[in-house]
């Protein structure tokens, strides 16, 4: 199938671009004026109107084959075959006459697991997107290469939204029984990354295999770690360790052989990236990686601080472009899970210790919260739930994902925390954000076995087990409400968030009274 796209009815284009290298594709977008260089190289593009994924407008074709599997709901909206047909002859009317860049490559580092893909872009930066993205092959499997999904962005083509189905000008469109993924209206490549890697969360538990919206290392002595939390936790910073060797930082699969890696590269954030502290990624930003909406100086210097077009500014660029990776993307069977949030209330214990049924209530839950306003004056932290750390991506009920940690951790004898790298003392705006220097030393501890054989007590409210000591960590701290001057208002607060997880697992049905008694306490905390 080189350069052949008819069997997608792709037809009366100018010249397709196929499996180009990085130095083409950076050639190709200069001279289109897709983006420009920056002085160290990257290649910088500005995704216009669209800076981040538009939810609203990701579609599920509504199939039978489908149907009855898909979480239907605000995540996964659906849209009906025909809307689909009409939209997809449209594109292909759109790209008569147009140049197009075509990659192939492949989603999943193990091999029986791993599902080759088709990119065909309107842009050339996006197929260096993609080409960084994913995973790429050798030139002895393009040679029969054969796409199991294919991704077709058109990010100059607009919809006409209430009279072609849809809700505005952009679409993403993932159509299982045609194995086609169709993007328009939105030059924000995270479309690309996060439609392909629904489909594998979508496709892999019905393998038996757990896909994850974690990052993942392993130690010198061949010990795997998982890394879930949503944005602002610190997944990407506390995963990246000197003394362990990155897998991935944000998409995983965990089957019997180990976990795996779904990429070939990353997409990290860069919004006031600081070289001391960041210094890998921002290392990484060089000839070939991707730089989105970053603002530069005439002399073609980034400036990392500057929101004016999004806070979501990114770098995307090849893995090996990190050092101390783990080249193969997969690692044993995980001895230790660790769960991330940032409590913005200052009521969560710093590291606790979570069961097998704590563990998949809170992987259900997927709390964090975030701060909205300015870093002046107490502002009220925004409580966020997100289903299995990434909701948005996860198209089937989070309880089939959840049954799937809970077997692992049986399975393999994996210990979980819950981490909280938020504030202590007091909520936003009283208290402080925990050191971290001391989260690493909570961290470390529990992916050395430092945890097994200390003292453990019961949350009275979270009901989650806290350790008394902690390598390299004050006993007070391991109990949020030491560090409280006013213990009533404590216990209030963490009343106030113990409703917010009640009122949020409602939503879930047929779950087992084993987990829902492994949330939270609802009632009076005066016998604290």
């Amino acid at each position: 199938m080189n350069g052949d796209l008819t069997y997608l009815n792709i037809e009366g284009y100018k010249n397709v671009y196929r499996n180009l290298s990085p130095a083409q594709l950076v050639e190709f977008s200069i001279k289109r004026g897709e983006g420009l260089l920056s002085d160290k190289g990257a290649l910088v593009i500005n995704t216009g109107k669209y800076t981040g994924r538009s939810p609203k407008d990701r579609f599920i074709v509504k199939q039978k084959s489908i149907e009855d599997k898909i979480n239907w709901g605000n995540s996964n909206l659906p849209v009906e075959e025909k809307v689909f047909d009409k939209l997809y002859e449209k594109v292909l009317d759109y790209l008569k006459g147009k140049d197009i860049f075509v990659f192939d490559g492949f989603v999943g580092a193990l091999e029986e697991y791993s599902m080759p893909i088709k990119v065909i872009c309107e842009n050339a930066s996006q197929a260096l997107f993609s080409t960084n993205m994913f995973r790429r092959p050798s030139p002895d499997k393009l040679k029969n290469f054969q796409p199991e999904f294919n991704v077709i962005a058109a990010p100059g083509f607009k919809g006409e939204g209430i009279k072609d189905g849809i809700n505005s000008e952009a679409f993403i469109l993932i159509n299982f029984d045609r194995k086609i993924i169709l993007i328009g209206g939105t030059h924000y490549c995270g479309e690309i990354k996060k439609s392909v890697f629904s489909v594998m969360n979508f496709l892999l538990p019905q393998k038996g295999v757990m896909p994850m919206h974690c990052s993942a290392n392993v130690g010198g002595d061949g010990k795997t770690s998982l890394f879930f939390g949503l944005s602002g936790t610190g997944k990407t910073t506390l995963s990246a360790d000197g003394q362990r060797k990155l897998i991935g930082d944000d998409e995983h699969g965990w089957c019997d052989k180990g976990v795996f890696n779904f990429e070939g590269g990353c997409y990290a954030k860069t919004i006031r990236l600081d070289r001391q502290k960041e210094h890998e990624i921002y290392e990484a930003i060089k000839f070939g990686t991707v730089l989105e909406n970053v603002v530069t100086d005439e002399y073609r210097v980034p400036d990392y601080n500057d929101n004016r077009y999004t806070e979501n500014t990114r770098a995307a660029y090849p893995v090996e472009y990190i050092d101390n990776i783990e080249e193969s993307g997969v690692g044993g069977n995980p001895q230790t899970v660790i769960f991330l949030t940032a409590d913005a209330y200052g009521v969560m214990p710093p590291i606790s210790k979570l069961s097998k049924e704590a563990a998949m209530y809170h992987f259900m839950s997927g709390y964090t919260s975030k701060v909205s306003g300015t870093e002046r004056g107490i502002t009220d932290p925004e409580t966020t739930f997100s289903a299995c750390f990434g909701e948005p991506f996860m198209l089937m009920n989070p309880i089939v994902y959840a049954k799937l940690l809970g077997e692992k951790i049986d399975k393999y004898d994996a210990e979980v925390y819950l981490v909280n790298t938020g504030w202590i003392g007091g909520g936003y705006g009283v208290g402080n954000r925990i050191d971290l220097p001391y989260t690493r030393a909570m961290v470390r501890a529990a992916l050395e076995g430092k945890l097994r054989n200390v003292n453990f007590i019961e949350h009275p409210v979270f009901k989650v087990m806290m350790p008394t000591q902690c390598p390299g960590v004050p006993d007070k701290i391991l109990n949020p409400r030491n560090m409280w001057e006013d213990k009533k208002a404590y216990d209030s607060k963490a009343q106030e968030l113990s409703v917010k997880f009640y009122n949020n697992f409602k939503r879930f049905d047929g779950i087992s009274q084993n987990i829902i008694n492994a949330g939270p306490k609802i009632r009076s905390l005066s016998h604290i």
